[in-house]
């Protein structure tokens, strides 16, 4: 009895170190991402990518954007040196979820792009995966006038 009781114990107590392993810290990645802005842009806000372990396809915000203003949108991934994002495709879609700017041209993923808008209103800030090993990331969305 007192054998089963161990087995049982360990097998609980690997299967918790496991999920620690995996977990994605995309608060402390998403914050790491602010310095990807440019200089000449301002700090708005950040976004957390947690794709928990590639069993989410998709993670999506949406965020009132201002006509006549210029955004600059940066990921940075888990793990990632540089412009690496670990597969992290982010896309912007207007009200109408009509795609206007994307981080995906031909064939490359970037580690971000600017937008100037042209129309004040609600757009959507997707983030997909494609071949990503981590699929944790953080982004920053900055503004210029």
């Amino acid at each position: 009895m007192k054998h089963i009781s161990i087995i049982i114990l360990l097998f609980f107590s690997l299967g918790f170190v496991g999920r620690g392993l995996s977990q994605c810290d995309s608060n402390q990645i998403s914050e790491a991402s602010i310095k990807e802005i440019p200089n000449d842009y301002t700090f708005l806000k950040t976004f957390k990518i947690d794709g928990q372990g590639g069993s989410r396809e998709k993670v999506e915000y949406s965020y009132v954007f201002s006509k006549n203003t210029n955004y600059s949108i940066n990921i940075s991934a888990l793990g990632a040196e540089g412009s690496n994002t670990d597969g992290i495709i982010v896309s912007m879609y207007d009200a109408k979820r009509h795609q206007v700017a994307t981080n995906f041209v031909d064939g490359n993923i970037y580690s971000g792009f600017q937008y100037p808008c042209s129309a004040t209103g609600i757009y959507y800030i997707t983030f997909t995966f494609q071949n990503s090993t981590n699929y944790c990331g953080g982004c920053a969305l900055g503004f210029k006038r």
